[in-house]
């Protein structure tokens, strides 16, 4: 595989950033209040969960058309995953330090999954 070369959504810097994002967010959530098993802390990393899943997902898709459609849903869960952050921060669950650097990833994170729309959209 040469530089640069793109054989799997697993070499897509975007994934993999993704991936580091529900990470963080796994280890974020850990030492919320027991009684958020089932309410905050689920909800977080099940939206931190589905950015990277669905960058995958429509990776694997046979229209260009569909793997946009995947990526805008990875752009949706990315945005419900950043409210979640902000709620936590509101609530004071987690370390500040943690949320805001989880917030700036998104943000990041963010601005990835639109430049990637936007290329496979003139791909088409």
């Amino acid at each position: 595989m040469g530089e640069g070369s793109i054989q799997s959504y697993r070499d897509l810097r975007v994934w993999q950033e993704a991936m580091k994002l529900a990470e963080d967010c796994y280890r974020l959530s850990a030492p919320f209040p027991r009684r958020e098993v089932f309410g905050l802390s689920s909800q977080l990393r099940r939206a931190a969960v589905s950015v990277p899943a669905n960058i995958a997902e429509g990776y694997g898709r046979d229209s260009k058309g569909s793997y946009v459609q995947f990526l805008k849903v990875a752009q949706g869960s990315l945005k419900e995953l950043e409210t979640h952050l902000l709620l936590a921060q509101r609530l004071g669950f987690g370390s500040p330090q943690a949320i805001e650097a989880g917030l700036e990833r998104a943000s990041a994170l963010g601005r990835m999954l639109r430049s990637l729309i936007r290329s496979v959209e003139r791909s088409s």
